[in-house]
C-alpha cells in the first residue's frame, strides 16, 4: 500500500478481478421484457462470434458445434446480434405469446 496525501490510502487490485456473485443479475430473468427475439440460420452462420460480442446482456452462449444462440431467460430481444451479423444468419422475430 501506497500513501496518497494525508489521509488516502491506495490499494492495488490484483489484475483480473472476478467478483463471484456480483449483485442479483441471475435473479433477475429480464427476458420477459422481450416481445422479439432472434432466431440463427446455421446455413448461413460462420460461428465468428461476433453475435455473443456484442450482446450487452450476456445472453449469447455457443453450443458443442460452435453455433450460438440467446438464453431467453435473459435476452431482452435489442437486436444488436443481428444488426452486427455479417452473414444476416440472424433473424428478429415475433415474441409467440
Amino acid at each position: 500500500m501506497a500513501k496518497l496525501g494525508t489521509d488516502t490510502k491506495w490499494q492495488d487490485l490484483t489484475l483480473g478481478l472476478f467478483l463471484p456473485d456480483a449483485g442479483n443479475a441471475r435473479l433477475n430473468l429480464t427476458g420477459s421484457w422481450r416481445s422479439i427475439r432472434p432466431v440463427w440460420s446455421h446455413e448461413r452462420c460462420i460461428r465468428c462470434g461476433i453475435c455473443d460480442m456484442f450482446c450487452p446482456d450476456a445472453a449469447i452462449s455457443e453450443d458443442g458445434a460452435g453455433y450460438y444462440s440467446a438464453n431467453l431467460d435473459y435476452c431482452k430481444g435489442c437486436g444488436i446480434c443481428a444488426r452486427e451479423c455479417i452473414t444476416g444468419a440472424i433473424e428478429m422475430v415475433q415474441e409467440e405469446s
